[in-house]
């Protein structure tokens, strides 16, 4: 009679290291995508334009809701007005509200932006702090 490890082969051990690298590697990307999805989901400071209005030929009014996850964050926003043919007419930076000019969520501001000609809409392009480069 023949031996079975003779007839058939041997199992291959050399798969088992492989495996075990492969899910440590797993188990870190897993870690480091919950952290990134939870650190995009939770900006320190965020925008929305609530509405705006057109004064005149060199002003428009934004009103802009802005809210802060800790009310010692400093960052600045952006606003711009746009004419009929969509170029910027008018930009301007502001700072983030310090806690003790709003309460410790943000709040409503109106913001005044002065125009070269007149402006048909603005937007928002957000807000960023030290740690929250893209505009949210």
């Amino acid at each position: 009679m023949t031996d079975l490890a003779d007839r058939y082969g041997t199992s291959r051990r050399g798969l088992r290291p492989a495996v075990v690298v492969a899910g440590v590697l797993g188990a870190v990307f897993l870690a480091w995508l919950a952290w990134s999805a939870w650190s995009f989901s939770t900006p320190e400071v965020r925008s929305e334009l609530v509405g705006y209005e057109v004064v005149s030929e060199h002003e428009a009014t934004a009103k802009v809701d802005i809210r802060i996850s800790d009310p010692e964050v400093r960052g600045a926003c952006t606003v711009r007005a746009f004419a009929a043919d969509h170029t910027v007419v008018g930009e301007l930076p502001f700072a983030v509200p310090g806690p003790d000019d709003v309460d410790r969520d943000g709040g409503l501001m109106e913001i005044s932006i002065r125009t070269e000609r007149r402006a048909t809409s603005v937007g928002e392009l957000g807000c960023t702090t030290p740690d929250q480069v893209r505009p949210r």
